[in-house]
């Protein structure tokens, strides 16, 4: 089968997905945080409802779905505690899941020819494939487009080990804190009043966190001796 042949077999049932997810929000007028909070209402209580989230958290990149709002939901559902486990392991999976999909699209190899039309993206794509864990683990740390990063990791074609490792760890402060911040309110479409201020802060601290830890990993990257990782940070956050 050609290379083109299995980008269709990819692109093909994810094109459908998605169209057909978007023309079903306008259909129903939903917004993001509505549908979102449609599930909430619909698993609420319910002995499988877990499953039922984990199932939509891992499905959710074909549809484009925001990862934020996903976890926000979680802590919504089940709590700070439970709500942390289940996206721990939904969005891992679901991570994996778009790097399959970025991975078939981009085929077996890496089109050289492309990349050599431009040095930067030559030299980002190698960097990116040569200092896995690093470039991962630091975009995760800085909230960069959850998604984005999950099929350009796979288009690149990356290690996989890496990439799960680097997600699982960099998207723990994040997950924490989206977590948290949903499981100060009762729904979704509350808004901000329903928000307990002090969550808000605990939320805000990791998040703080998380960018501190990202900016020390690329000083220390930029000493002598952190070899050519220095220039994989340089490409990725400027």
């Amino acid at each position: 089968m050609t290379i083109w042949a299995r980008r269709l077999l990819v692109v093909g049932p994810w094109a459908a997905a998605f169209v057909g997810w978007q023309w079903f929000q306008r259909a129903e007028g939903l917004s993001t945080v509505e549908t979102a909070q449609r599930l909430v209402d619909a698993i609420d209580g319910a002995w499988w409802g877990i499953a039922a989230f984990a199932v939509a958290y891992v499905l959710r990149p074909i549809l484009l779905f925001p990862a934020s709002v996903a976890t926000i939901a979680s802590g919504v559902l089940f709590g700070p505690v439970v709500g942390v486990l289940v996206v721990v392991v939904a969005a891992n999976a679901s991570a994996m899941l778009a790097y399959a999909i970025g991975r078939g699209l981009a085929g077996e190899t890496t089109d050289r020819s492309t990349d050599e039309r431009d040095g930067l993206i030559a030299r980002w794509g190698d960097r990116m494939r040569s200092n896995s864990f690093e470039a991962v683990f630091i975009m995760r740390l800085l909230f960069l487009p959850y998604d984005l990063v999950n099929y350009t990791s796979g288009a690149l074609r990356i290690r996989w080990t890496s990439f799960l490792l680097a997600t699982a760890l960099g998207t723990l402060p994040g997950t924490i804190a989206f977590v948290l911040l949903g499981a100060s309110v009762e729904r979704l479409d509350d808004g901000l009043g329903g928000i307990n201020p002090w969550t808000v802060v605990a939320s805000v601290v990791i998040f703080l966190v998380s960018i501190a830890i990202a900016r020390v990993t690329r000083a220390r990257a930029a000493l002598p001796d952190g070899g050519g990782s220095a220039d994989s940070t340089e490409l990725l956050i400027g």
